[in-house]
Order: C-alpha cells, then sequence, then structure tokens
C-alpha cells in the first residue's frame, strides 16, 4: 500500500508542478483582470448596488429568502448563497490559510487577497453564463455550469462545437475527480484528524459517523442540502467570525506589525531564507494564489452549478451574489484567519518561520494554538469544532457539484451511483494520508479550472453585454430588451 501511495504522489507531484506553474497562475488571475475590466470594474464601481441586492437585501427583499413551492426544483437566492458559500467555506479558511503562511509566509496573504479581488469577476461571469445557459432536465431542475457554456457557448462559435464539445467532458470529468478530492477527501480528513487530536476520537469512529450524516442529506437531493446549509452556514460562519474577532481586538497593537509583514512578505522584501528574494516573492506568490483559488474556488467553474438552481431571473443578478460569495470567503473569513496567526507570536514576521509545531504537523494546529493564546486550552477545541462544520458543509456542496457533473455525463438517472461511491470516500477519505489528500486536490482544482477560465474568456464579450444591458435596464433605467437567456422560450418567459 505504502509503495502504491509513493507512487501515486510521485505522479501527482509531477502533474501539480505543470498544472500549478506560471502560465496556469497568469490564466487564473488574467481572466479575473480582463472581467474586471471589460466590465468596467464592476465589482467597485457598483460596489453600493450589489451590496445592497445581496447581503443587504436579505434584510428587504423577501424574494431572496423565500422558499420555492415542493413542485419547484429551484432553490431561493440565499439558500444557493448559503450552499456555494457551505463548499467555499470550508477548511481552506484554516488549514488552507495556515499552510499557506507555512510555506509562502505572511506575504502569501496579499496574494490571496489578489485572486479574491480579481476572483470577484471571475466568479460573477461564471454566475451570469451559468443562468445564461441553464436549462431544466427531464425532472425539471435547473442544470447549469460550465459544462453547459462550453458546449453551447464555445460551442456555437464557427469551428468550435467539436472544442466546445470536448472542454465539457473535460471539465465535467475533472469536476468529479475535484468533488473526491477538494470537497470530499480533504475534508473529511481534516474532520478526522482533527477530532482525533483535540477529542481523542479514533478515524474510523469519525468516519463512520460522517458517512451516516452525508448520506442521511444529500440522499434527499439539493433541497435537502440547500435547507441544511442555510441553517449551517449562517451559524458556523458567524461564530468563527465572531472568535477571530475576539482575537483581532485582544492583539489590536499588532496591527501595524501583522500589515507590515504581509506587504514585505509579498514583494520579497523580508528576510528570506539563503537571501533568496526572488525564491521567496514566488513561493508567496504560488501558494498564496494556490490557497487562495482552494478557499473561494473562483475561477474553478463549481459554484456556478448550484447558483444556476436559483429562482432568481437576472444573470447578472445571481453573478452579484457570485462576488459577494468570494468578498465574504477571502476577504473577510481568510484575513481573520491569517491575523489570528500572525498577532499570536507563533510565527516569526520576519521570516515567515513557523516558531511551534512541525511543519508537517502545523496546518490547523497552528490555528488552534493560535486561539489558544486568547481562549487557553478551548482554542484547539474550538478550531476542531469550526473545521467539523466547515468541512462537513462543504462535502454537502460539493457532492452537488459532482453529481451535475455525472448527469452531464452520464444521465439524470444515474446519479445514484455517485452518490454511492461519494458515501463510500467519504469513509476512505477519513483515514488517509493528509499530504497526499491535500496535493490531490490541488491538482484537481487545477485541471478543472482550466477548461472553465477557457470558457469563460473566449465568452467574454458575451459576459460584458448581458453585464452591459442589465446596468442600462436597471440602474440607469434605460429602455432596453432584457438579456436572460439564450433560449428564446426561457427569455420570453422570464422577460414577462
Amino acid at each position: 500500500m505504502e509503495g502504491f501511495v509513493g507512487f501515486i504522489t510521485e505522479v501527482n507531484d509531477a502533474v501539480n508542478g505543470f498544472v500549478w506553474g506560471v502560465p496556469m497562475l497568469i490564466l487564473l488571475v488574467g481572466t479575473g483582470i480582463i472581467m474586471t475590466i471589460l466590465t468596467k470594474f464592476f465589482q467597485l464601481s457598483h460596489i453600493g448596488h450589489w451590496w445592497k441586492n445581496t447581503i443587504g437585501g436579505i434584510f428587504s427583499d423577501k424574494h431572496i429568502t423565500k422558499h420555492t413551492d415542493k413542485e419547484d426544483k429551484a432553490i431561493s437566492q440565499f439558500q444557493s448563497l448559503c450552499t456555494a458559500l457551505a463548499a467555499t467555506i470550508g477548511t481552506g479558511n484554516i488549514v488552507g490559510v495556515a499552510s499557506a503562511l507555512i510555506s509562502g509566509g505572511p506575504g502569501a496573504i496579499f496574494w490571496m487577497w489578489i485572486v479574491a479581488l480579481f476572483g470577484m469577476m471571475t466568479n460573477f461571469s461564471e454566475n451570469v453564463l451559468g443562468i445564461y445557459y441553464r436549462r431544466k432536465n427531464s425532472g425539471g431542475e435547473w442544470c447549469g455550469g460550465a459544462m453547459y457554456y462550453l458546449k453551447d457557448g464555445l460551442g456555437s462559435y464557427k469551428g468550435c462545437k467539436q472544442i466546445g464539445a470536448v472542454l465539457a467532458v473535460l471539465f465535467s470529468s475533472f469536476c468529479l475527480l475535484a468533488s473526491f478530492g477538494i470537497g470530499n477527501i480533504s475534508q473529511v480528513n481534516s474532520i478526522a484528524t482533527n477530532m482525533e487530536a483535540a477529542f481523542s476520537v479514533p478515524t474510523f469512529v469519525t468516519g463512520i459517523a460522517l458517512v451516516i450524516l452525508v448520506t442521511l442529506v444529500i440522499v434527499g437531493g439539493l433541497k435537502r442540502i440547500a435547507s441544511v446549509t442555510e441553517k449551517l452556514v449562517p451559524f458556523m460562519a458567524i461564530a468563527y467570525i465572531i472568535g477571530t474577532l475576539v482575537i483581532f481586538f485582544a492583539n489590536i497593537d499588532q496591527v501595524g506589525a501583522v500589515f507590515s509583514a504581509i506587504f514585505k512578505g509579498a514583494f520579497g522584501l523580508r528576510a528570506v531564507g539563503g537571501g533568496i528574494v526572488g525564491s521567496g516573492i514566488k513561493m508567496a506568490l504560488t501558494w498564496g494564489m494556490k490557497r487562495g483559488v482552494f478557499s473561494n474556488e473562483a475561477g474553478l467553474g463549481s459554484s456556478v452549478m448550484v447558483h444556476s438552481n436559483s429562482n432568481v431571473r437576472e444573470p447578472v443578478r445571481q453573478g452579484m451574489w457570485g462576488i459577494f460569495e468570494v468578498f465574504a470567503d477571502t476577504i473577510v473569513v481568510c484575513t481573520l484567519t491569517a491575523f489570528a496567526v500572525l498577532s499570536s507570536g507563533l510565527v516569526n514576521l520576519e521570516t515567515g518561520e513557523v516558531l511551534t509545531a512541525s511543519v508537517e504537523s502545523a496546518d490547523s494546529a497552528l490555528v488552534g494554538q493560535a486561539f489558544s493564546t486568547v481562549f487557553g486550552s478551548f482554542g484547539p477545541m474550538f478550531i476542531a469544532v469550526a473545521i467539523l462544520l466547515f468541512a462537513f458543509s462543504t462535502a454537502l456542496g460539493w457532492s452537488h457539484y459532482g453529481s451535475k457533473a455525472w448527469e452531464y455525463l452520464f444521465g439524470t438517472k444515474s446519479t445514484i451511483a455517485y452518490k454511492i461511491a461519494f458515501i463510500i470516500i467519504v469513509y476512505l477519505g477519513s483515514t488517509m494520508n493528509l499530504k497526499l489528500a491535500w496535493d490531490l486536490s490541488d491538482t484537481f482544482n487545477g485541471l478543472m479550472a482550466m477548461p472553465n477560465l477557457i470558457g469563460v474568456l473566449c465568452l467574454s464579450p458575451l459576459v460584458m453585454r448581458i453585464t452591459k444591458n442589465y446596468v442600462d435596464r436597471v440602474i440607469k433605467k434605460k429602455d432596453v430588451e432584457p438579456m436572460l437567456s439564450v433560449f428564446p422560450d426561457i427569455n420570453k418567459d422570464h422577460a414577462e
């Protein structure tokens, strides 16, 4: 078994090095930059509008939180956000941030912010395209995602029919693998490891408990997943944010030093082992971007699959939820985690060196120790419970993504086979080698992002037109025909 794991590790390292090379990072951030420019910096120029119509609207617009009828397979805008956040606010916000700090130093956090800033518009574009190209399956449920805008969008260009179809299949295949990696193995593994460390619960016991809980939820389909996540996500997010804010105010005198370390580390101005400044910049940039993508998933084309199930009519309105999703995940939650660690005294702010625990055993333990500096022995237990909730919700969200990819490849009726496989891997993932689990997740992330980003870039003129159409109609109050769907009948129904 060890030999097989070693072989898989070597192959994965080779693929991972290729996938996460400079060209991939350029494609990832470059797509966000291009979409930001084409939409005239929508995430900044219309910040009041998208804030008012997303999180602000929860308290003033009943349609955002209103549940659909039992016969209607769509879910509310708030449920779609919670399910998407369930998949994005996960171990990446705790273990991922710690990994970025350990491997890339404080400067990695700056590059996580950059990924988030431009990733907002990548996520926005994915959701716009997801709503625009979605359709209903035989069960009356909305189906949308990168596979559909690759096949029907990119495929509609002259000479691109086969390319669009092939990329759609590749995306769906990589999504299946990613759902078992980022959405399953790495999540349940983190739960099992932390439950054993904090409460001495054997990993196999945690694995059995997770199998039962996951089974009870995912067999009920998206409606049940959304029902659970809309209750779980606000609770876990608010509880974690309160915990990190307590640390923030307890260490508020460290604000200047922490942010100075982040900016110095990002540009190689801090001391780097061996004096190799260029190497320090590369490590900070690479790990910041990798963990940024793992955390907010902008560019993967994942969350669009649940956003497309929303009962919203306007593509741009759902796109704005994508902006908020990235903002909440990375700018808020990841930043607070990073501050908790960097202000704790457990990390050398000049070199980025972890002053406690080994690199191999740090990760979530490092965050737990940071919390213990303020909360005492309760700190590691708090983090263990937070990881349990974050990771469990992530697994639920990704089970939907994987089932949609499976449905595209093998048909609606066969999705039960995927759910069975997902449940089996929940148990196996609970006892897998943690490093291998994270390495596999990085590789699957990159493979999944490639076809999706190609689709977003090729369809960027369409996103620009749809966004301009929305701004003209809704914000500037001009009398223009709406652009709501590529399908004339759906567009007509929605317009009415």
